[in-house]
């Protein structure tokens, strides 16, 4: 607040904190607040350097697609009623909403074949064209950062039936611009290039589900078939645009994941009574050097301790019956995410999510809000961002809020 002389509280601070480095602690729509009352805290905050100063702050929190509500996020465990924007205006729960990537800030989704790209946080969005001539099969691979332009490029994988081979095409997009290019895999041999293509993510919803993991700008996929002589792990260096091999520290299974844990590429991997999981780190990036971290039996926390769902609607003595979580509904390990090093999430059947440490400690069951139909962990994860999307427009069924008009006006 300003006092009689006209200068603000933030003003009188020591020369060594300065007013950039308060609001970069800020969540995004204290920002977009402080950005409506003083056209010098706008400008302080509208720069590229402040921007991912901010981002790099804000914690990255798992996605959850449910019902009633569509793709909220998580914190400790527990979510809102209140949904993405625009997750979507008008929608019904007959429309096919997907989201497709997450990064920095941003998300791709798509409703029918009509994609977009999100920044929820300030609330815009803009459309996202498809590559010239897009086969019936095609499929967003990733959305990345280009640290040496600043640019957010999209990858995208199409595929078109041939006589004796599948021919796959890849494409980077470039957000703001209406333009595609194509990119080429170079291997060695022209069996190591086919090979790669056909282990790439084919279709959008194996996109959903296996999204990439960034770590040292390279983007990195678990192949969707693996060869003899091969590696498991598909790397891409989005700075440079070539591809690559990496190993597993196991023989790959039928329901391993990769993920980032604490900023450390990671992989889960799930027996084969798909009840247990056991999770590895990469320890040394540039040797490939695996190390085991824990593993953790849903069954066995089940059988530990009883663990109560949402209170039936039916009401027993006087009492509201509830239902144990008993061995039928352990069905199997179908999802994981880490909320930190200690603590994880597990999605164990189509509608509930344990809450769990690193030990097989129950902990709770995480839940949306006061009702909850159905609740699916994403592979993706949102980290806010107030960065602007690059012709970006405004969403035109929603009226901001009155804070909302300083994203408008400063990007």
């Amino acid at each position: 607040m300003p006092d009689r002389r006209g200068a603000t509280v933030l003003e009188d601070l020591p020369a060594e904190i300065t007013v950039d480095k308060i609001l970069a602690r800020l969540p995004p729509k204290d920002v977009g607040r402080c950005r409506a009352v003083r056209r010098s805290w706008r400008s302080a905050t509208s720069t590229p350097e402040f921007t991912l100063e901010h981002h790099r702050r804000q914690p990255s929190l798992p996605i959850v697609d449910g019902r009633p509500s569509r793709f909220v996020v998580l914190r400790d465990g527990a979510a809102s009623d209140e949904q993405l924007w625009p997750f979507l205006p008008h929608a019904t729960d007959n429309d096919r909403i997907c989201l497709h990537a997450a990064s920095g800030g941003l998300l791709v989704f798509s409703q029918g074949c009509r994609f977009h790209i999100s920044n929820p946080a300030t609330r815009r969005r803009a459309p996202l064209p498809q590559p010239p001539n897009s086969p019936p099969r095609y499929g967003i691979l990733g959305l990345y950062r280009h640290d040496s332009t600043g640019e957010y490029r999209v990858l995208w994988s199409s595929c078109m039936k041939l006589q004796d081979r599948n021919a796959i095409t890849l494409h980077v997009l470039t957000v703001g611009d209406n333009e595609s290019r194509a990119i080429r895999v170079t291997l060695p041999t022209p069996r190591l290039e086919q090979a790669l293509l056909e282990g790439l993510p084919r279709n959008n919803h194996y996109s959903e589900v296996h999204p990439p993991v960034r770590q040292r700008d390279n983007l990195h996929w678990l192949r969707r078939c693996c060869a003899a002589g091969m590696g498991e792990i598909i790397v891409f260096d989005t700075e440079a645009e070539s591809f690559r091999w990496m190993h597993l520290p196991i023989q790959p299974g039928h329901f391993d994941k990769l993920f980032d844990m604490e900023g450390n590429l990671a992989l889960c991997s799930v027996d084969r009574h798909g009840t247990a999981m056991g999770v590895w780190v990469m320890q040394d990036y540039e040797a490939e050097n695996w190390t085991f971290k824990f593993r953790i039996d849903v069954s066995v926390i089940e059988s530990s301790r009883p663990l109560d769902l949402t209170p039936d609607l039916k009401k027993e003595k006087g009492k509201i019956k509830k239902h144990p979580l008993d061995s039928t509904m352990v069905e199997y390990v179908s999802a994981m995410t880490m909320l930190d090093e200690r603590e994880l999430l597990i999605q164990f059947n189509a509608k509930h999510v344990l809450h769990c440490d690193t030990n097989g400690k129950f902990l709770r069951m995480a839940k949306i809000g006061k009702r909850q139909c159905r609740m699916e962990l994403t592979p993706h994860r949102l980290q806010e961002s107030i960065i602007p999307i690059p012709g970006g427009e405004m969403e035109k069924e929603d009226e901001p809020a009155p804070w909302e008009y300083a994203w408008m006006f400063s990007s």
